[in-house]
């Protein structure tokens, strides 16, 4: 991994300067920036594309229930099913991060919604296993272009408060991971597998949403000021060799693998859990993953901005390992003080999403479409391969055994003694 070369991708905290984007044709006139340099128009409008992305992309997981019912799937090829969506993701996201780090390409977004709408369609119409995972992959290509470029575009509208970037971007995402649930419970459950296909409304929604954030961000590559301000001084602000940067790097990945895992043996088969262990029928059920889901999107959002203030290296030690009392009680609590357990797991280990990639991203402030497609990609990933060795094991065992084990992953969080700082010195 290089940490030499700059790379034209990065506003640079020590510059307060405003972003002065072009409004000509090419750039919405409204995209100005606050008097810190933030241009919070970008900001919440990828806010709102990470929700409508989320959302759509959160129907695979809660569909997944009435997916075993109408092809009478067990649980390995349920996890497979969710494996397949959430692997290929993970395989495309620092491919196209590094794409991007070598040349911008302001459209990206658009394209990768425009993946994600025919996946969906196709999930609609799907009459085989076979066509459902080929639609999973799709939608997993979408994913895969859209978080590193949302993650850079958030990046270049930060004017340093990157934290607070960071986390108002990925709290859109959760919050529509969040109404996966609830668009399952009120218009999948009556409508069926073919109500996925409404959806393409709103990719297409979306797809123009996306279409106006790309004039904004090409706007900002024929800017020759702007140009000047998102280019890295420092690619290794922290001076660190190689070899420390690899291993700091390897210890934020067994961080990621800890809460992606687990948040994975929540997303797939809580639901499953909930209704075979208490008799809840599937609407209930997915109203109690829609409480977990909602208190991840809370964490997220003040996690950043604590983040920014505290340091990111505390939040994250606070966040993952501080979820471990709640998840070792999780699998011995009646339904009632489930609900109360999966609020507080959510939001504390959520704390710690965008804490990762910032601090990653501080590390290495020259590569944001590598470290930010890596550890998206590798969350994905995680999720992904969790989800199909959870359902196995489940199949082999119990879905009561599932948890006990998983309620031991937040004490990975411990390695985060290892991470430095990485406020200037």
């Amino acid at each position: 991994m290089s940490v030499n070369t700059p790379i034209v991708s990065e506003s640079p905290v020590t510059d307060p300067a405003p972003v002065r984007a072009s409004v000509s044709a090419g750039a919405p006139a409204a995209a100005k920036a606050s008097y810190d340099g933030t241009v919070h128009v970008i900001l919440w409008t990828m806010c709102l594309a990470h929700f409508l992305n989320d959302t759509l992309q959160a129907l695979i997981p809660a569909v997944l229930p009435i997916l075993k019912d109408a092809y009478k799937l067990d649980y390995s090829q349920v996890g497979i099913l969710s494996g397949a969506f959430m692997i290929s993701a993970s395989v495309f996201q620092p491919l196209v991060g590094v794409v991007t780090d070598k040349r911008t390409y302001p459209y990206a977004l658009p394209v990768g919604m425009c993946a994600t709408m025919a996946g969906l369609l196709l999930f609609a119409g799907a009459g085989s296993y076979a066509m459902l995972l080929i639609a999973a992959v799709m939608v997993g290509v979408g994913s895969a272009i859209f978080h590193p470029e949302g993650s850079r575009v958030a990046r270049m509208a930060a004017g340093g408060r990157h934290g607070l970037a960071q986390s108002t971007f990925q709290v859109g995402g959760n919050f529509g991971q969040a109404s996966g649930p609830l668009m399952t419970a009120f218009i999948i459950v009556p409508l069926g597998q073919a109500g996925i296909g409404w959806f393409g409304i709103v990719a297409f929604a979306t797809v123009v949403l996306l279409y106006f954030v790309g004039r904004w961000v090409a706007a900002q590559m024929r800017d020759t000021q702007a140009r000047k301000r998102h280019v890295v001084s420092d690619p290794n602000p922290l001076g660190l060799s190689k070899g420390k940067l690899v291993s700091i790097i390897g210890v934020l990945l067994l961080l990621t693998f800890s809460k992606s895992f687990y948040t994975a043996s929540i997303s797939t088969f809580y639901t499953f859990y909930l209704m075979q262990k208490f008799a809840l029928s599937l609407r209930d059920a997915q109203l109690m993953l829609f409480l977990f889901m909602g208190s991840v999107a809370a964490g997220v959002y003040f996690g950043g901005p604590i983040g920014d203030r505290i340091g990111r290296k505390y939040v994250i030690w606070i966040s993952i390992l501080g979820a471990l009392p709640f998840t070792l009680m999780l699998p011995y609590a009646n339904l009632f003080w489930c609900g109360v357990l999966t609020v507080f797991i959510g939001f504390i280990l959520s704390a710690s999403m965008s804490q990762i990639i910032v601090y990653a991203l501080e590390l290495l402030p020259g590569r944001v479409g590598l470290m930010s497609g890596l550890f998206f990609g590798f969350a994905f990933g995680m999720a992904g391969l969790g989800a199909a060795l959870l359902g196995y094991i489940a199949d082999k065992t119990s879905l009561e055994f599932v948890f006990r084990v998983c309620a031991y992953l937040p004490a990975i969080g411990l390695f985060a003694w290892f991470l430095p700082k990485t406020e200037k010195r």
